[in-house]
């Protein structure tokens, strides 16, 4: 009795182990992603399903503090600008904790929204679903999504381009490239990279 009890024991923490391990990967290419419903810096609630004749989303985790994802803001703001036209526009995620990230704080999102103008929604992730469920582990961290049947298919994963310190010296536009290949119903050349960023601050 006592060793079909530790052999149930066992397959039980083996299938803990195994779900939190496949939710921590997150999202591959090619997977199909949730939407999100979050609450943006006006203090209204944003939903994929309130654009409903774009063609995909540029989903890019990002925060307050972060020197990559400061140094990033100017290009994120010109990503939109180019691509929310064409049915890919920009929506921003702050996946970090305010407690463990006070920077980061909701007050401190609007703050920055307003001080750079953001052209796009810059979204809290409150309880960090959106954030663990994508698996977003950098700020900044790229998920560019299509839409296909009703679906959210992954197409890219990881940096904006090769270079966070110089915008003038990138020399590969890993995100654009993405985009620019969609438009034109190909598949992205490069549709990994690793992303390159400051870690997520998780709630302890």
């Amino acid at each position: 009795m006592k060793t079909l009890q530790i052999r149930k024991l066992i397959l039980t923490l083996i299938s803990v182990l195994f779900i939190q391990i496949s939710f921590a990967q997150g999202y591959q290419v090619g997977d199909k992603a949730i939407g999100f419903n979050l609450k943006n810096v006006d203090g209204t609630m944003v939903s994929d399903a309130n654009f409903p004749d774009t063609k995909g989303f540029i989903v890019i985790f990002t925060c307050n503090h972060c020197p990559f994802s400061v140094a990033y803001e100017d290009r994120i703001i010109a990503i939109d600008k180019k691509y929310k036209t064409q049915g890919y526009p920009v929506i921003a995620i702050n996946p970090n904790d305010s407690i463990v990230a006070p920077a980061d704080s909701y007050s401190n999102m609007i703050i920055r929204a307003r001080e750079k103008g953001f052209t796009f929604p810059y979204l809290l992730d409150a309880d960090q679903s959106i954030t663990n469920t994508y698996g977003a582990t950098r700020t900044p961290h790229v998920f560019l999504l299509k839409k296909n049947k009703g679906n959210l298919i992954v197409e890219y994963i990881g940096a904006i381009d090769d270079n966070h310190e110089d915008a003038a010296a990138v020399k590969k536009e890993f995100l654009s490239d993405a985009v620019d290949a969609l438009l034109k119903n190909r598949q992205p050349e490069v549709n990994f990279t690793k992303a390159i960023g400051c870690s997520v601050k998780f709630a302890k």
